[in-house]
């Protein structure tokens, strides 16, 4: 870590030191969303790079397609391909690729990825490893970008399969289809872009990664090389950024749990609403913090975005049965009419999976990260955010263009036009109230069902069996764990509905 690095603050709310490591100046900045903008954007900025690409991930696909920078680009769309070609038309050019080691181990089944790897390591400007510096059971979660310490992305996607969509969400989009040519279900995601100083503090975290599981120490890069690509529009420009992470505790390692101190200030800090997007809702700690909230007679808005379920065999055991199970406590906190969970749905009634990691906060802050509203999150994984805030009084324009990047968000969700729903926002003064004014049948959000839960889910939703609050938790009694340990949500459920 760069103990030198200045700390400075750009509000009261954003401390660093405490809810964020430190804030840095982007001289440009924006959110994109779902990945066939991202990937063509990467591509565009990787082919400017000239001294360091950085990949950090919790999984890589070589065969994916990252399409077109534009006409003249002539480059192999495949990511693999594309690596090799950078490397040997760029002499000065260095390719560093850090990933979870655990999920490496899909790498042997994807076809000719093995292949192409072998091609990667074979290469003296191409370092590849694998992150196995975490405790057991935990993962390696960042998804970070760096190219010349100039420009950085951090936020939720990953460069694998199953990632690609647009933001039309279409049922039926032949670009969705996995490398082997079958097809997958919508994909919903986000990510920051980051020029300048802000980037540079990232190249940090992503250096201080690379070191962490066992690489060399890599130097700052000191030439700055200009890699925003022309078709992205900045929505900020000289903001500040605070970039906020999550270590787990290890045998000399301290903890860092700057991104849960976050969340639980942020839900703190609202005076009007809260939106956000998450794959999980499962933290006993979140769900306390919005319990509170509830509880006051003029507190705010808060909506939440999930995917219908979680991917996977083990997911949907552990991540939504706790979504039930504090659902159901919120629901009776919640006496005022304020909290609503919802889902996407394509025009046909295809659910949307939900991976973006996305706050906003009454408009006046803005975060995007790797980060989910689950224990893991919280204090297991290795996790990367970052956070734009509008400050207090706010800047009008910075707020502004906050507003906007919602208002989008909303659109995409209920298939309706950005100037309908900022007008319904300005009519209606609320944030579920437009909503439900707006949402309908086919492309459109739905409201959460609580399922039945069985005896055996229900115990494992409460004592969080597959969903630890940290290292310490894995193997300690269950007696001391669990969704309820802290006695508000517990009480909340014995009241009657």
């Amino acid at each position: 870590m760069d103990q030198s690095a200045p700390l400075r603050a750009a509000s009261p709310l954003l401390r660093p030191g405490e809810n964020c490591w430190r804030i840095a100046r982007a001289d440009r900045a924006a959110v994109i969303v779902d990945a066939d903008d991202y990937f063509r954007v990467a591509r565009a900025a990787m082919l400017a790079a000239r001294h360091r690409i950085m990949l950090v991930g919790w999984d890589f696909d070589a065969r994916i397609r990252l399409g077109q920078a534009d006409a003249g680009d002539d480059a192999p769309e495949q990511l693999g391909d594309f690596i090799l070609w950078l490397v040997k038309r760029r002499p000065e050019l260095e390719v560093f690729l850090l990933r979870w080691d655990l999920g490496a181990v899909n790498t042997l089944f994807r076809g000719t990825t093995i292949l192409t790897l072998a091609r990667w390591m074979w290469h003296k400007r191409i370092t590849a490893r694998l992150d196995g510096m975490h405790p057991a059971g935990a993962s390696h979660h960042q998804k970070i970008v760096v190219l010349d310490d100039s420009l950085a992305f951090c936020g939720g996607i990953d460069m694998t399969s199953d990632r690609w969509d647009t933001r039309q969400h279409l049922d039926s989009d032949p670009g969705r289809r996995r490398p082997n040519g079958s097809p997958y279900k919508p994909w919903h995601d986000a990510t920051m872009a980051l020029e300048g100083e802000a980037a540079r503090a990232i190249g940090q975290v992503a250096r201080d990664r690379w070191r962490a599981a066992g690489g060399r120490e890599l130097k700052p890069v000191e030439s700055c090389t200009d890699c925003w690509p022309e078709t992205l529009a900045p929505q900020f420009g000289n903001v500040d950024v605070a970039i906020a992470r999550t270590y787990p505790q290890m045998p000399d390692v301290e903890p860092v749990h700057e991104i849960e101190r976050l969340y639980l200030d942020l839900i703190g800090s609202a005076r009007r609403f809260i939106y956000a997007e998450s794959q999980y809702f499962a933290s006993r700690r979140i769900a306390e913090a919005i319990a509170k909230r509830l509880a006051e007679p003029d507190g705010p808005e808060i909506v939440l975005v999930n995917p219908v379920t979680a991917q996977g065999w083990l997911e949907p055991i552990a991540m939504d049965t706790a979504r039930a199970r504090l659902h159901e406590a919120l629901r009776r906190a919640d006496k005022h009419g304020r909290f609503r969970l919802y889902h996407p749905f394509t025009a046909g009634g295809e659910p949307i999976y939900v991976h973006a990691k996305i706050m906003i906060v009454d408009d006046r802050v803005l975060r995007v990260g790797s980060s989910n509203m689950n224990n893991r999150s919280l204090r297991l994984d290795t996790e990367c955010d970052v956070a734009v805030d509008a400050g207090a009084p706010c800047d009008p324009d910075l707020s502004d263009r906050i507003r906007r990047f919602r208002d989008s968000l909303l659109a995409e969700h209920l298939g309706a036009e950005e100037a309908e729903v900022a007008r319904r926002m300005e009519q209606e003064g609320s944030l579920i109230r437009t909503i439900e004014k707006l949402r309908g049948p086919g492309r459109s959000l739905r409201p959460y069902e609580e399922p039945d839960l069985n005896a055996v889910e229900q115990w494992l939703a409460d004592n969080e069996v597959l969903d630890p609050e940290g290292p310490e938790e894995m193997f300690e009694s269950l007696s001391r764990r669990g969704l309820f340990r802290g006695g508000r949500l517990r009480r909340l459920l014995r009241r009657k509905p």
